[in-house]
């Protein structure tokens, strides 16, 4: 089992996501769980390339401080949405130490974490999404709520991810 945290850079996680406050202590509930149960915690970073506001080096780029990675963890970087992508290596990587159980967390429900979500089944790891611990904001289909209840309540349910809450994830993290 591995804890996999997704863009939750300075630069994508702001105070105006869906049920920010709670997200935050629930992300931060998981990584202390898994540290404290030596569980891998590893995170995966956006950038945009040299000019952009989320660019490697930039403030907007770093974890933010509730979820700064502990030195030694993990860091897989991505300019596509999806962390499975072959370009950040963490395929390869979790199928090197034999990891098929995948905690997903952090932003965006509807960008990256979806592809994230569905490209880790496609490659055949047993997905699962804790409730609360991703969000999003308002887009011009949906508003945050609508989106983030969209995915955690109907697309990922039983087709690509196993959906539990916090609770439930923190008690499989102690087994």
């Amino acid at each position: 089992m591995i804890l996999l945290v997704v863009d939750t850079q300075r630069g994508c996680f702001k105070d105006d996501l869906y049920a920010h406050d709670k997200v935050v202590e629930n992300i931060k509930a998981l990584i202390k769980t898994a540290r404290d149960n030596s569980i891998e915690v590893a995170y995966v970073q956006h950038d945009d390339g040299p000019g952009e506001e989320l660019c490697k080096g930039s403030a907007a780029y770093e974890v933010v401080d509730e979820f700064a990675p502990l030195e030694g963890e993990r860091r897989f970087e991505k300019t596509v949405n999806s962390a499975f992508h072959d370009m950040t290596g963490l395929t390869d990587y979790l199928r090197s130490k034999n990891e098929r159980d995948i905690i997903v967390t952090g932003v965006c429900t509807d960008y990256c974490l979806d592809a994230t979500i569905k490209s880790g089944f496609e490659h055949g790891f047993n997905i699962i999404v804790p409730a609360y611990a991703n969000s999003t904001y308002d887009n011009p289909y949906f508003d945050k709520e609508t989106a983030y209840k969209f995915y955690n309540e109907f697309m990922w349910p039983k087709r690509y991810a196993k959906t539990v809450t916090v609770e439930e994830t923190i008690a499989m993290m102690r087994q």
